[in-house]
This record gives C-alpha cells, structure tokens and sequence, in this order.
C-alpha cells in the first residue's frame, strides 16, 4: 500500500485506531486544562535555578512519592511486557489490530487516567527525586536514537548515509520499543499534570507517543508521515517550553530543532526538489528575520541543538558497536568452551 496519512474513510482499522486515538489524546489535554484549575491554587516554593523542577508540593509526602512511583513501575513493567510479547508472538505487521494493540491501548488509556486522578489527589509525579534535566535527557535519547535507526532510510545529513555497522541499526531497530517505552513514560509520569501551556504541550507530546507505543506491529506504526510527525512535533514543545522561560531562547530551539528537518528528516518524506528548496529558503527568511533584530553574533546558537544531536548519534553508534563486539567476543568464547567440553 502506498505510504500515506489515509483517511478513516480507507477503513483500515490501524488507520482508525490512530485518528481516533488523537482526537483521545487531544481532548485528554484540553481535560487537564479545564480541571486543572483547581491545582493553580497549590503554593510552591520559590524558583531555585536550573536544576530546580518547580512544581512539586513544598514539601515531599509519602503517599505522593508512593503513588507516583508505585503506578509508574506498574505502567512501565506493563508496557515492556507487552513489546516483549508482541515481539515474541506476534512478530508480523497488519493494517489492522492485533488483540496486544488493543491491550497496550487499554492499558495505556487506563494509566493516563490513573494519573490524572493521582495528580488531583496527590500531585507530585517523579520530580521529588530528580532534577528536571533528567526526563530532558530521556527524550533526547529518544530523539537520537531515530535518527540513528533511521539512517539506512532516509540518511543524516542531506539525505547522505553515514557508515554505521549493519548489526548496530538492527539492534537500535530491533530494541528502540523499550527505549521509547522508558523515556516516554518516564517523563509522563515525571511531570504533575498542570495546566500550564508547557505541560499541555508536554502531555499532548508523551500521550502522541503511547499512541505510536499501542500500535507496534501495525502498518500505520511504521508510515513515515505519522512517525515525522512525532519527531518534528519536539519542535511545537520546546519551543513553546523555552518562551515561557524567557524571550532570549526560544529561537535557538525553533530554529535548532527546524535545523534537524532542513539538514535531516525532509529527505525522507520523498518531497521534491522544489519543495525542499522552498522548506530551505523559508528556514533562511526566518532566521534573518529574527536576528537582524537579535544580532548576528548570536546566530551560532541555531547550530547547537542540530550539531549535539549529531554528536550524540556517533557517540551513540559507538557505545551500541563496542557493546556489541563485547557481547559477540564473550559468545564466541562462551561457544568455544562449550564446544571444548563436549569434546573432552
């Protein structure tokens, strides 16, 4: 079938699944909003500084750290146990639903609203105990890990390949659900669910990605449009995270994480020559735009999120690679001995 966003008029059940899991999604966010109202009563502690996550109680309660970390093991534990199990036993793709997609969407739907209840009862998620760049660097993990999963297809860098061994991207292809599956829930269950326009942001980001988690081993799982989407949609969130941090950053995530798609995820949507050119030439319009009153000698800051993702894929590579010949050496030997034992 041809690789595009159908219509629910197309019939196709994992098509189906996923536009009426966005309409969930979107009106679960707008239910954080509306009943949220009532958390913006809570009186925090004054901001600390980088390192501080500004909404948690004042004061660390037992059943709040019970609650948030209890129902997070159950909801991760519950979700690696169905990749494992779809893995093991399913292992083959459809256009429609397999009785496993049905159950990660109940399950799935079912946390979501555990923990809007936990949060209007108790409040504080996981940022008791951690500071806030930790779920940072868990989606940015996740972020690293497609682009390098998605090299063979679509290239890194303008469409052009880097050299990264065969049995790493089968290996970052093969385990990257467990991956996503621990960064994302991490951070749904790391963050209260406020109404601020950052945590909506958020909360629409992590529940779009739990949607993609409930629908391995469907055709839709894989399309490359939906999956763009997801990646390119950090964009929409981090920018609006660093506005309302300040104005003096939001254009280095704007124009960063735009970055990524100019020199990365465009080439592979299949677009045309034209269209790339104009994507390009209104990336350049917009820059331009933005610092000629920002000033010029703070352009370089555009490159850092493109350039420390890209660092970060070849770091990446070679953890994964140096891993993998341990693990192939150790196998050999541990076959070697085994095969010496038998003979003796």
């Amino acid at each position: 079938m041809p690789d595009k966003l159908t219509t629910p008029s197309a019939a196709r059940r994992d098509v189906l699944a996923l536009w009426y899991g966005i309409g969930i999604c979107v009106l679960t966010t707008l239910a954080i909003w509306i009943f949220g109202s009532r958390l913006q009563e809570i009186a925090f502690l004054p901001d600390e500084g980088y390192a501080w996550y500004y909404w948690k109680l004042p004061e660390k309660t037992q059943i709040g750290w019970w609650s948030a970390w209890g129902l997070y093991a159950a909801h991760q534990l519950s979700h690696f146990a169905l990749i494992y199990y779809a893995q093991k036993h399913v292992g083959k793709y459809t256009t429609g639903l397999h009785p496993v997609n049905m159950r990660a969407l109940a399950i799935n739907g079912g946390f979501v609203l555990l923990h809007f209840v936990q949060t209007h009862l108790w409040f504080d998620g996981l940022a008791q105990d951690h500071p806030p760049q930790y779920p940072q660097y868990a989606v940015i993990l996740l972020l690293v890990w497609v682009l390098l999963m998605e090299n063979r297809r679509r290239g890194l860098v303008l469409g052009k390949k880097v050299p990264i061994g065969k049995q790493v991207s089968s290996f970052a292809l093969r385990y990257h659900g467990y991956v996503f599956s621990w960064a994302i829930l991490y951070t749904f269950w790391y963050h209260p669910m406020y109404p601020s326009i950052s945590h909506l942001s958020g909360f629409l980001y992590t529940l779009l990605f739990m949607l993609q988690g409930s629908l391995f081993f469907t055709r839709i799982h894989t399309n490359r449009y939906w999956t763009f989407l997801q990646e390119f949609s950090v964009l929409i969130h981090g920018t609006l995270v660093a506005y309302t941090q300040g104005p003096n950053v939001w254009p280095m995530f704007l124009f960063g994480f735009a970055g990524l798609f100019i020199f990365t995820q465009m080439h592979g949507l299949g677009l045309s020559r034209v269209s790339r050119w104009g994507f390009a030439a209104t990336y350049l319009a917009g820059i331009a735009w933005v610092y000629r009153e920002r000033g010029i000698d703070r352009l370089g800051e555009i490159a850092r999120i493109p350039v420390a993702e890209y660092i970060l894929v070849a770091i990446l590579a070679l953890i994964l690679g140096v891993g993998l010949l341990l693990y192939n050496l150790a196998s050999g030997r541990t076959t070697a001995t085994a095969a010496a034992s038998r003979e003796s």
